[in-house]
């Protein structure tokens, strides 16, 4: 259970940064578009890492305790 903890932490953190990452490019569209783009670039991969995460979520409760 403490490795679904860690998950769950882990993947709660990364949602956080996505969300400010996505609301900044957003709000930089306008202004600077190149710095947006980066930005979203940014938020991309922070997208695929959480997309891992639920990976592992998924896998680990799929597993039966021992």
């Amino acid at each position: 259970m403490k490795k679904l903890t860690k998950i769950k932490s882990k993947q709660s953190k990364l949602q956080q940064q996505y969300k400010q990452l996505i609301e900044q490019a957003y709000n930089l569209r306008q202004t600077d578009s190149a710095e947006s783009d980066f930005t979203e670039y940014k938020a991309i991969k922070l997208l695929n890492k959480l997309n891992k995460l639920k990976y592992l979520d998924r896998e680990f409760l799929k597993k039966p305790a021992l």
